[in-house]
């Protein structure tokens, strides 16, 4: 397939019409209309967080006479892969991906709706080049349209086909209906790129046409107000360090609970794992910052929603283990030695019974008044907070609470040598924890470079702490597995075989983080990276 040329679109309200435009008089091209246009209905499909737009590719799906494509293009519009599609339903008149069945389930002879994850798509070289950019992440519709388009051929001199151009009149029909002006994209065919730019040149000059900068998507979107990347789990507030810290903690806890009702639907719907993972991130960035910085939000708040965001962040924890169990079970599977996959199976079963149980109280839960009332009443909070313009400034706030972080983290790593006890080093995991989330709140207060440089030398000494903890608890959680599932009268003896050399596998692991330990936090501790820590300090206490 050849890949589109150039862009342009039409003012109609200048009086320009597609028809008159592509007229050309006095140019040696002449375009020759086609006999009547297609209709084509459009979806565009992107996850959650925007990984296709934000590698530069555009996954669309066109339905027309009775086919279905999905197409996937670079930024430049080139056509990187397509695959065929189950033709739509007759009945209801709806296309593949526009509703009908569960999410992420292909239907009845292989149709496909959305949202749905990778594992609906056939077997092939766009699934593959979908694959590392997708990950775990579910597609979803950001937009769809109508478009009527008519592709018109255009010959030189010598009566050469030397191009096509596209006139597409498109209305957008979700996330809000609208009609687009015209576009037209013209094509270049083999050999005749040369003329066919000597064409756009010639389009360029016409009253009424610009360059179409946008992409068919984007100016989908920017007609419903919205526009691509439009969400984010990052945390995108710029303070300034003599901003009050009441408004500044207003604004930064508002930022996540804008994230963290984002992901409320998504969670609720199951549609892919990374929903309730940035929904917990946000509750445990949330509840960070209250204890640590609560009390520069007006009395009493802390103290009265604290409680609420544990009672948040425990429904959620769960259903997230679980999925953490089952997002590395194929990784579990693969590595045993003296079993068998096969006979790890019943475990895999009790697993998906189980997230199935929590995911029912979670959603439950996320659908109750208390999580309606604590969003509502929160947000109104904050509101208020804003407004309050209290001392110190942020920037003050932040070299205080940043200091005393790091301290603690220096003080509780020294005290732990060989004999200290697993809990010792949780603790230590917890207030590392603590520590990177400041850092998180309050880095757009400090250079870009020296922030990352620290947050490397902190994240180096958590990777190994997380790693250690984690095998704990999943060893822990492993034998919880093992004891339910005998009295269950589920598990085989090859299945409690095979569990048991997973849990044989954790406990290697687990050794070998505790043995990393001692030269992580020595990194951590190094006088280089203790200096990086007090200039970030003494930048925002200046």
């Amino acid at each position: 397939m050849q890949s589109v040329l150039r862009q342009f679109v039409v003012n109609c309200e200048d009086g320009a019409e597609p028809e008159r435009v592509l007229e050309l008089p006095g140019s040696p091209f002449t375009v020759e209309e086609a006999a009547r246009p297609v209709s084509l209905r459009r979806l565009w499909l992107d996850t959650f967080d925007w990984r296709l737009y934000h590698s530069g590719l555009t996954l669309e799906q066109i339905s027309s006479r009775g086919t279905t494509d999905l197409v996937l293009t670079g930024r430049d519009g080139t056509v990187i892969a397509a695959d065929h599609l189950a033709p739509p339903r007759r009945r209801g008149g709806r296309a593949p991906g526009e509703g009908g069945q569960a999410p992420g389930a292909p239907g009845e002879d292989g149709r496909v709706t959305w949202p749905g994850k990778l594992e609906v798509l056939p077997l092939g070289p766009l699934r593959d080049h979908l694959a590392p950019v997708v990950g775990i992440r579910a597609l979803l519709p950001v937009a769809r349209a109508v478009s009527s388009v008519r592709e018109n051929r255009v010959l030189n001199a010598d009566d050469k086909t030397i191009a096509r151009v596209a006139v597409d009149r498109m209305s957008v029909t979700y996330p809000a209906a609208g009609a687009l002006p015209p576009r037209l994209a013209v094509t270049a065919l083999r050999g005749y790129q040369p003329q066919a730019l000597r064409l756009a040149e010639l389009l360029t000059a016409v009253p009424g046409v610009s360059e179409g900068s946008q992409s068919a998507l984007e100016a989908a979107l920017a007609a419903a107000g919205r526009r691509p990347g439009d969400y984010s789990s990052k945390i995108n507030v710029r303070l300034t360090p003599r901003m009050p810290a009441s408004a500044a903690m207003s604004a930064l806890m508002t930022t996540l609970l804008d994230t963290l009702e984002a992901n409320v639907n998504g969670t609720i719907r199951d549609l892919d794992t990374e929903f309730l993972h940035d929904l917990r991130i946000a509750v445990r960035r949330t509840r960070s910052a209250l204890k640590l910085a609560g009390d520069a939000l007006p009395d009493g708040m802390a103290q009265r929603f604290g409680p609420e965001f544990k009672w948040l962040g425990d429904l959620t924890t769960p259903t997230r283990d679980l999925d953490v169990y089952l997002l590395g079970y194929s990784g579990m599977a693969a590595g045993l030695i003296a079993a068998t996959p096969d006979e790890l199976e019943p475990f895999h079963d009790h697993l998906q019974r189980s997230r199935t149980a929590a995911q029912r109280l979670l959603a439950r839960g996320l659908r109750s008044a208390r999580f309606s009332r604590l969003t509502k009443e929160w947000r109104q909070a904050l509101t208020a907070a804003a407004a309050a313009r209290t001392r110190p400034s942020v920037a003050r706030l932040a070299a205080s609470r940043i200091s005393r972080a790091h301290r603690r983290v220096i003080r509780d790593g020294s005290a732990i040598t060989a004999a200290s006890p697993p809990t010792s080093l949780h603790e230590l995991r917890k207030r590392c924890k603590e520590l990177r989330y400041l850092l998180e709140l309050f880095g757009s207060l400090y250079d870009p470079g020296e922030l990352w440089r620290a947050v490397r030398d902190l994240k180096a000494l958590q990777d190994c702490l997380g790693e250690f903890q984690d095998m704990q608890v999943q060893h822990e959680e492993l034998r919880a597995f093992a004891a339910q599932m005998l009295a269950e009268r589920s598990a085989p003896a090859g299945t409690l075989l095979a569990m048991g050399e997973i849990a044989a596998g954790l406990a290697t692991r687990q050794r070998r983080a505790r043995s990393d330990f001692a030269g992580r936090f020595r990194d951590f501790a190094s006088p280089a990276s203790q200096g990086r820590f007090h200039s970030l300090i003494g930048i925002a206490a200046a």
